[in-house]
């Protein structure tokens, strides 16, 4: 059964091709491929966020509280109408990242978020978790606002499965045909020759990984794809959200204040 509950910090940073290959290379000394990436050079992930009407749940992560929350359904490519899915709530607390989720067929997730009424149980989910996300829908009005696709390429640590890196390119998104069934096809979130890649860790990073990290000149970014797409959005269009920023060089993303004094001063990964 795939993990349902996961708790971990998670750091992000944004790499050329030339940075990602270098890095990558180095990285194989230490971590391997999941199973699946053994097989495949990548995997397709794709998400369908929903929000309020007035966008509540992304202008509120976006003001960086030290408390915030989401909620996406996840497929693993194209899925069938009466494919597994994942319904997952996110939350992220004074930098701890909770990510609690239960699978479901797709007709069943499309119909628990939109009516907030919780599915039959079946012995593929997850009794607690379907609970969660029911007391979330009462809390919010959501709807479908935004799809997000991407290749991921994932690796664990040789030694510990507590560290993760994975590696997302071809990073797009559409605001329209608002069905994971309906393609992975949208707009480039970031340009060619960028990959986002997070470190995800159940506690601080190993040593070899902050020495790795700072030989290669790898330093910690604050980007959010849904948030860079919607700052996106903002920037476009006549919605009342700031975004005069100078943007990363390479993306959408504008940094708040904090986030930029951060990145003028290149900041370390702290060694553990």
């Amino acid at each position: 059964m795939a993990i349902e509950v996961f708790n971990r910090y998670e750091s992000k940073y944004l790499l050329t091709d030339e940075q990602y290959e270098n890095f990558y290379t180095d990285l194989l000394k230490y971590m391997e491929l999941d199973a699946y990436n053994k097989k495949h050079e990548f995997y397709s992930i794709s998400n369908l966020y929903f929000d309020t009407p007035q966008d509540s749940l992304i202008r509120a992560s976006l003001s960086k509280p030290k408390y915030k929350e989401k909620l996406r359904l996840r497929a693993y490519g194209v899925p069938e109408e009466n494919a597994k899915v994942y319904l997952e709530i996110k939350k992220k607390v004074f930098g701890l990242v909770n990510k609690r989720r239960t699978a479901l067929k797709l007709d069943e997730a499309y119909e628990f978020v939109q009516t907030g009424k919780a599915p039959d149980l079946a012995d593929y989910m997850n009794k607690q978790v379907v609970e969660e996300i029911k007391y979330f829908l009462r809390l919010y009005d959501l709807e479908p606002k935004v799809y997000l696709a991407y290749e991921r390429k994932a690796l664990f640590d040789k030694n510990s499965r507590d560290l993760r890196i994975t590696f997302d390119t071809n990073i797009r998104s559409r605001r329209y045909d608002l069905k994971l069934e309906q393609g992975d096809y949208g707009e480039p979130l970031v340009k060619d020759g960028r990959w986002l890649m997070e470190v995800k860790a159940e506690k601080t990073v190993p040593m070899w990984l902050s020495q790795l990290l700072s030989e290669h000149g790898l330093y910690r970014t604050g980007f959010s794809k849904y948030g860079n797409e919607y700052r996106h959005l903002a920037r476009t269009t006549n919605l009342n959200y700031q975004t005069e920023r100078e943007l990363l060089p390479g993306t959408d993303f504008n940094p708040s204040i904090e986030q930029e004094k951060t990145i003028t001063e290149r900041e370390r990964v702290v060694y553990a």
